[in-house]
């Protein structure tokens, strides 16, 4: 199927942060439209999910659902497999069930808006999917607070100088919230 099946892209109907997902960002052929979005059946062929809710119920998120979470969802709210975004659909599901979906997307935009800043002026060439994660896990005050710092970076740095300062930033944070962002410091 080649048609758009939801309007928002950017969250799964699972709750995933597709926005925030590193192989949608991508640039490559590889990369994912994102949930629902055209030829997203084409990259996922067999997505439940979104042929549940997109497709036979027209909603954006399971969270709209009169049955979420169903019986597609695992019973212990531990997501699917270790893949970062997944680490959120339930909070994200909660988040839309409490804020609405246009307050979450708008609080989601927030968070994407950072990770293409992040990228766009710190990225080595490796520090996409590290980028990626921080903007998944951190909270929002702590992004904003990364956020600030980046103005405080000089820019006449050579941008391995300016990859680590920022990653030194972003480590610290982590550690005193406890959030472990599982990659290899460089």
């Amino acid at each position: 199927m080649s048609s758009e099946l939801k309007k928002h892209n950017t969250i799964g109907c699972c709750g995933i942060d597709c926005g925030l997902c590193p192989i949608h960002i991508s640039k490559s052929n590889s990369s994912c439209p994102g949930c629902g979005a055209y030829d997203f059946y084409d990259k996922h062929p067999s997505c439940g999910l979104l042929t549940c809710c997109a497709k036979n119920h027209r909603l954006e998120t399971c969270s709209e659902c009169k049955d979420y979470p169903c019986k597609r969802f695992d019973s212990e709210k531990k997501g699917y497999d270790s893949f970062v975004t997944h680490k959120k659909v339930f909070a994200n599901q909660e988040q839309i069930k409490s804020l609405g979906l246009d307050r979450f997307l708008f609080e989601q935009k927030k968070r994407i808006d950072i990770l293409n800043y992040l990228i766009e002026n710190f990225d080595n060439g490796r520090s996409k999917s590290f980028f990626c994660q921080t903007c998944t896990l951190l909270p929002q005050e702590s992004l904003d607070e990364i956020r600030q710092y980046c103005n405080l970076i000089d820019n006449s740095l050579a941008l391995k100088d300016r990859n680590n300062a920022i990653k030194e930033l972003i480590y610290k944070i982590s550690e005193s919230l406890n959030i472990d962002l599982k990659l290899r410091r460089k």
